[in-house]
């Protein structure tokens, strides 16, 4: 039976695991009730070993083949965002204020699918790693397990990623190699002024005014320092100060997002904006300084590795429903980690052309895309790993 029919008789009960914990969503590295559904299931499955704990919450299956081989890494991610849902759906969040409104329920339901496969098969020589992280949303998880030996200790030779993208249907998948998603920094910028009366401004030095003059001129570093062929995003996303009408303050916080897809272009915006905060803050008589944050890297594809994921999604849906040359997207991604650890690639997978956008109170997962992501992970095992004949 082919590997995808076989899924879709797994289809409604992988579906039920990602509605269970889409109804109990945990953020951050607070994935505690998550990490210990996927033990659990990992453990039924007949993985070869079940480990907890790993960067903090992570989990990590290992699932040996017929017969010795490399060991390739499967990434799912596992945490939800500080959202309050509002899709009506029967399965909806039950925890007010947190949702899963990227898809890492999905993600992971889809892995432990491809979990329970293997192990029951094992149509494959050498070891599959199975890595289901916290903490992707800002918080590092990726580099977290790293740090606590993920590749090293698990002997992991090449990575893989996958992660649903609303606006394309199922059955479309989206790679390319090299930089495929940007990395992802923030910034603080603090504007230290002279607080006053409303009615005296003179006597005052501003720090709103100061504040609104380094976001417009913080716009001008893409637009006349970048190169017009490169991008960059430069966004202030935040912008505080002030008790009353009637008082100029004394200070503002303002914060942001830099991204970027190639390590020069990140020196550059980095530089520039350090210099635009404190000048643009000099020129209007306050102190303004800058607090710069490197969080994520680029998340740029290895060459084979990137053909190879593209080919066995081929396999999977035709070669007529795989963008081998997809867009760039100035999202972050701390898949970006593993990937300058360890060659591998990182897969987009349509999830429907009328999901709604990612971070959105309104996004479901559409569970239309279990059976092709399950057929997808256990095609690449079996070809990444395909034993001699």
């Amino acid at each position: 039976m082919p590997i995808v029919n076989r899924f879709a008789d797994l289809a409604d009960e992988i579906a039920a695991w990602r509605r269970d914990l889409h109804e109990h969503p945990e953020i951050g590295y607070d994935t505690v009730r998550t990490a210990a559904v996927v033990a659990e299931r990992l453990a039924e499955f007949g993985c070869d070993e079940v480990v907890t704990g790993i960067g903090r919450t992570g989990v990590v299956g290992v699932i040996k083949g017929a017969g010795a081989g490399p060991t390739v890494g499967l990434r799912a991610d596992m945490d939800a965002l500080p959202i309050l849902e509002k899709t009506g759906k029967t399965w909806t969040s039950k925890v007010d204020g947190k949702m899963h409104a990227c898809g890492h329920d999905g993600h992971t339901a889809m892995l432990l699918g491809a979990a329970k496969y293997l192990a029951e098969t094992r149509k494959f020589a050498g070891t599959v790693v199975l890595i289901f992280q916290p903490a992707e949303e800002g918080g590092g998880g990726a580099k977290a397990m790293i740090d606590d030996g993920l590749l090293t200790r698990f002997g992991i030779d090449r990575v893989f990623g996958m992660h649903n993208w609303p606006g394309q249907p199922v059955g479309k998948f989206m790679i390319r190699t090299g930089p495929q998603m940007a990395s992802a920094d923030r910034f603080t910028i603090t504007v230290e002024g002279l607080g006053g009366h409303a009615a005296r401004p003179h006597l005052s030095c501003d720090p709103i005014v100061a504040g609104s003059a380094i976001v417009t001129a913080a716009q001008a570093i893409v637009g006349r320092n970048v190169d017009p062929n490169e991008a960059a995003v430069v966004s202030v996303t935040t912008f505080h100060a002030g008790t009353a009408d009637n008082i100029i303050p004394q200070s503002a916080t303002l914060t942001g997002t830099v991204r970027t897809l190639r390590a020069e272009v990140r020196d550059l915006v980095e530089e520039r904006l350090g210099q635009v905060v404190e000048q643009v803050g000099a020129a209007y008589g306050v102190k303004a300084t800058l607090a710069y944050r490197r969080d994520y890297p680029v998340l740029s594809n290895h060459e084979v590795d990137a053909q190879f994921a593209g080919d066995v999604a081929a396999m999977i849906v035709g070669e007529q429903n795989v963008d081998r040359n997809a867009t760039p997207t100035m999202g972050g991604e701390d898949f970006a980690f593993m990937l300058e650890e360890r060659p591998g690639a990182f897969i987009f997978a349509g999830v429907g052309e009328d999901v709604a956008n990612l971070h959105n109170e309104s996004y479901d997962f559409n569970d239309e895309l279990i059976p092709v992501g399950c057929s997808y992970w256990t095609q690449l095992v079996e070809t990444a790993l395909a034993r001699a004949t």
